[in-house]
């Protein structure tokens, strides 16, 4: 089963768990952020992107332009450990890692959650790869991939978990939409893949079949 295939069997299971209005609500989120043409604007495959000092679940500091030059970076954003969206992600990037890293390249999620609550996801989702906290959600503006999360949803997304400033700090409720670009040695994406359905993920297969294009 793919992962898109996993997420969509999600998705059918919390809509039974979930009240209709506020199913509602998400979706109509959704269709707003559509609406806004965010993802026409956000980076795009032959963009170069900045690169970024972030730090990881341990606080230790990790640059873009390090990473890199080691091969290609896979750079997955995600909303935080709160969202069985993410989490699930995650779970399937963590077992295509040794593919990853046979074609090459590193793999680096990125979270506006703070180092602590990063750490947290990490160790419960068994993950080998770097967790990088984008507080504020900053490095993910600067791509055209974050928003910030409607007023009307901020209690809504406490009530069942996502309590932002819990995670990310006081007064931050901007979130990434789920992107995962390839970045190749010179920062020049490879592939990107940006929806603003935070159900919707790339699915590990396509990003290796782009690793395995690149030459050795």
């Amino acid at each position: 089963m793919s992962l898109q295939q996993e997420l969509a069997e999600l998705k059918t299971n919390l809509k039974t768990q979930i009240p209709q209005d506020l199913m509602q609500k998400f979706d109509d989120s959704i269709k707003a952020l559509d609406a806004s043409g965010m993802a026409e604007n956000a980076v795009k495959v032959g963009d170069t992107v900045q690169d970024f000092e972030l730090s990881n679940q341990s606080g230790e500091k990790r640059s873009l332009a390090e990473l890199r030059k080691a091969g290609p970076v896979v750079l997955v954003f995600y909303r935080g450990g709160w969202c069985p969206y993410c989490n699930l992600t995650l779970r399937t990037y963590q077992e295509a890692l040794p593919q990853i890293k046979e074609a090459g390249a590193q793999l680096i999620a990125i979270t506006p959650e703070l180092p602590d609550s990063s750490l947290s996801t990490s160790e419960k989702n068994e993950l080998e790869f770097e967790v990088l906290s984008d507080v504020g959600a900053e490095y993910a503006k600067e791509l055209g991939l974050a928003f910030p999360l409607p007023d009307n949803l901020r209690p809504i997304y406490k009530n069942l978990g996502g309590d932002l400033e819990k995670f990310n700090g006081a007064g931050n409720f901007n979130l990434p939409v789920p992107g995962t670009l390839v970045v190749d040695t010179d920062g020049k994406v490879l592939f990107a893949h940006v929806d603003v359905d935070y159900t919707t993920r790339a699915n590990p297969e396509d990003v290796l079949s782009v690793l395995k294009k690149q030459p050795a």
